[in-house]
């Protein structure tokens, strides 16, 4: 429990960090966490009816940055690296054996383990191999925007642009049929969106925890399945394709054991588009909302660079990650034991004005856009030069062929505590 000394946040706010229809509700979302900088930007949340393990919660970006660098202090692996309830712990423990994790990936994993496992792919994510896929991703950018144009004028984009778009990239990346992208689209919904009725394939409005957590883990049991037979066919035939750099992987002249298999395939496949999607969904919002910048980007393509960095932080797509502190430590003054579970909070932190000038303002033009969506330290993002390019090369092509773009409905949010971003972008636009 905390000591006299510990600043609590009220329960009503608390429970408001980790709901993720708050998190739906953006801009009183956004209101929460400047009230809260302003007043304990380090404060603890705890749960009167013990549904959740209490946590720290950080909300300037200094600290989130100050943590994130920290991997000897600040560890993923002895409680979960993304916020759950004790039933969902529990439930995870009895399905793994013992593990907290559903999954384990490069998310839940520290060193020496994580810096071995990341190296795999590493070279493969690099800007220098990207080039060699950069035609092939021009592709995938033109059928997008053939598709959008023939529509007729009017598009929901976050459903049938942004979601499928990086999805077919990192399909492509990672050697995994065209026809299976559906079922990778569904099952990542599922992961990563359970928490929201329109996603999560159950038809049913606030879903009971134990449900919820029944239907991610059966979407991590499907994952499985799928990537572990994709696993053996590279085995027995290789390719030039990330799928087969895991499959065939060793760590000190052994072959990965197949629940690390199974957790990088994993974090490579949904977290490699679902992130992008929104961000670039989040870029296409911005757009609409502000025909003038539109103008400007068509006409100087120098501006899209901008572009795509304010859109990734704007929208934050990974809202949080969970860390706990190895030893007695202190985060932006306050103590803070062995143990202690903490959240990073990026939305909050990518909307601190000490770092960020008029933050909810989307301006291309900011300088030294130096945000922390894709984290930062040992854990930053493996593919974020991926998804990068991804957004570049989609607007590339966007700009090119359509002259004009606006909302046609209200645009809606996942709900989520994890990872954001849009569920529906209803747009009106004019072919150039």
């Amino acid at each position: 429990m905390a000591t006299t000394a510990d600043p609590v946040l009220p329960f009503d706010k608390g429970l408001r960090i980790v709901d993720p229809k708050a998190y739906a509700d953006w801009d009183s979302q956004l209101d929460l966490f400047d009230a809260i900088r302003g007043e304990t930007p380090v404060v603890r949340v705890e749960s009167e009816t013990g549904e959740f393990a209490p946590f720290w919660l950080l909300t300037r970006f200094d600290d989130a940055m100050a943590v994130s660098k920290d991997n000897a202090t600040w560890l993923n692996a002895p409680r979960p690296s993304v916020f759950t309830n004790r039933m969902g712990e529990d439930f995870a423990r009895q399905i793994t054996g013992g593990s907290h994790n559903l999954v384990e990936s490069l998310v839940q994993i520290d060193a020496p383990k994580h810096p071995q496992l990341r190296r795999l792919t590493q070279e493969w994510f690099m800007p220098k191999n990207l080039r060699k896929i950069e035609d092939g991703i021009r592709q995938i950018a033109s059928g997008a925007i053939d598709k959008m144009l023939a529509s007729g004028g009017e598009i929901d984009f976050a459903r049938e642009i942004s979601a499928p778009y990086p999805l077919h990239v990192v399909m492509q990346i990672l050697g995994v049929p065209e026809e299976d992208e559906p079922r990778m689209l569904m099952l990542t919904q599922q992961m990563f969106g359970g928490q929201d009725e329109d996603l999560n394939r159950s038809g049913m409005k606030d879903l009971p925890p134990e449900q919820l957590v029944a239907l991610v883990a059966a979407a991590v049991k499907d994952f499985e399945a799928y990537f572990e037979g994709l696993a053996q066919e590279r085995r027995r035939n290789p390719a030039d394709d990330v799928a087969s750099v895991i499959a065939n992987a060793t760590i000190d002249g052994k072959p990965l054991d197949p629940r690390d298999t199974a957790g990088y395939y994993i974090i490579v496949a949904a977290a490699g588009h679902d992130t992008t999607s929104a961000s670039t969904a989040g870029a296409m919002l911005a757009l609409a909302r502000d025909p003038e910048q539109y103008a400007r980007v068509r006409a100087d393509r120098s501006l899209l660079s901008g572009i795509v960095e304010e859109a990734i932080r704007w929208t934050t797509p990974v809202q949080h990650f969970m860390r706990t502190a190895a030893h007695d430590t202190q985060i932006g003054g306050q103590a803070m034991k062995e143990g202690d579970w903490l959240m990073i909070n990026y939305v909050a932190a990518n909307h601190d004005p000490a770092h960020f000038n008029d933050p909810r303002k989307f301006d291309a033009s900011r300088p030294n856009n130096r945000h922390i969506a894709f984290g930062a330290g040992a854990h930053q993002c493996l593919g974020l030069h991926l998804a990068r390019l991804e957004m570049r090369i989609l607007f590339e092509t966007l700009l090119d062929r359509v002259e004009s773009i606006e909302l046609a409905g209200d645009p809606r949010r996942i709900q989520s505590t994890f990872v954001g971003g849009f569920k529906a972008l209803p747009l009106r636009f004019r072919p150039a």
